[in-house]
């Protein structure tokens, strides 16, 4: 089941006995959460609901409370957060004895007054478990693995038409491009952006690129199309800014080399005919990354890619043999791959 199908389930009132949300996205478990919680009236609260954190509460616990009748109510809420038990996590470390079989059992047969909730947002689900095999089949299984850019903008536009806000197109993509369209990050930002433009109603793209800080990867990206755009001094100058913001010189460097291997992986599968989303799926990065390479690899030669991502590899040896000065090395780095590529 998808998130919006269960939202508008939850928001007519409707519930199943048990579900299991699964993905790490703050923004839409916090939704979630909410929408569960309005199917107990608020006087009703205080005896009808309750969470229980794996990590430091046996799951026997929100069992008991699960088999419990409500009281003085239609429905009781259980959420079980942190349920690592269910994923590929190691927390040998963890002293709690968790009684599986007993969950097992509760599964098989889930109280109907009850609704229990589990949160394994954290890992991946272990499928080779039975109580994994188990809770697939007896509850709703909600995913949060990926939030498509299509997503993002329809959950941005829905938030600020709450509030009265418009936001300019141009604003919109600055604003995805700025946070790497990740969404927690996006509705962290709404508030200021909100603040800033209180009397025009109106987001603009002055407003975005003023309030929004460049991420790493946003950094990285704009010095790979300034290195594949041959443009020297842009590119020596956006390394120097981040050398200058406290930037570890080995993170930039690899989070370079990860994007040029993107850019040639991208480049390979476009040739074989892969789609923007087959090339996410095969690679397991994010589409909306997948689509930023796509729109560059298509004006950049493959044999122009692989020197520049074989240099990178020289430096990151570099800097992690020698003392050398990584604001040379990346000079060196940009004279040797523009004599190759003339």
């Amino acid at each position: 089941m998808n998130y919006e199908t269960v939202m508008a389930q939850l928001n007519k009132g409707t519930s199943k006995p048990v579900y299991l949300i699964t993905g790490d996205q703050p923004y839409l478990t916090q939704r979630l959460k909410r929408a569960f919680l309005n199917l107990i009236p608020e006087s009703e609260r205080t005896m009808n609901y309750a969470t229980y954190d794996m990590e430091s509460t046996p799951l026997a616990q929100a069992l008991d409370d699960a088999m419990s009748a409500p009281f003085f109510g239609e429905k009781r809420l259980v959420f079980v957060e942190r349920a690592y038990f269910l994923t590929t996590e190691n927390h040998r470390g963890n002293k709690i004895d968790h009684d599986i079989d007993g969950l097992i059992k509760y599964l098989e047969h889930p109280e109907p007054t009850s609704v229990v909730v589990f949160f394994a947002t954290n890992g991946k689900l272990d499928s080779r478990k039975k109580v994994v095999k188990t809770i697939k089949k007896a509850a709703e299984v909600i995913s949060l693995e990926a939030v498509g850019e299509r997503q993002v903008r329809t959950l941005v536009q829905h938030n600020l038409e709450q509030d009265h806000f418009t936001i300019e197109p141009d604003a919109l993509n600055l604003l995805l491009q700025r946070t790497g369209t990740d969404l927690s990050l996006i509705m962290n930002e709404l508030p200021k952006l909100k603040l800033a433009s209180v009397e025009s109603k109106q987001i603009d793209k002055t407003v975005v690129g003023e309030l929004v800080s460049k991420s790493l990867d946003q950094n990285v990206f704009d010095l790979v199309n300034d290195v594949m755009g041959k443009r020297i001094e842009a590119a020596l100058n956006l390394y120097r800014q981040l050398i200058l913001t406290k930037e570890e010189p080995l993170r930039i460097n690899a989070v370079l080399v990860s994007q040029f291997r993107l850019l040639i992986q991208t480049k390979i599968l476009m040739r074989n005919g892969y789609s923007q989303g087959s090339i996410a799926s095969a690679l397991k990065v994010h589409p909306y990354r997948v689509k930023l390479a796509m729109q560059s690899v298509r004006r950049l030669e493959l044999a122009h890619l692989r020197q520049a991502y074989l240099g990178l590899i020289q430096i990151e040896r570099s800097l992690k043999s020698t003392s050398q000065d990584p604001m040379m090395l990346f000079e060196l780095f940009m004279l040797k791959y523009l004599d190759e590529v003339a």
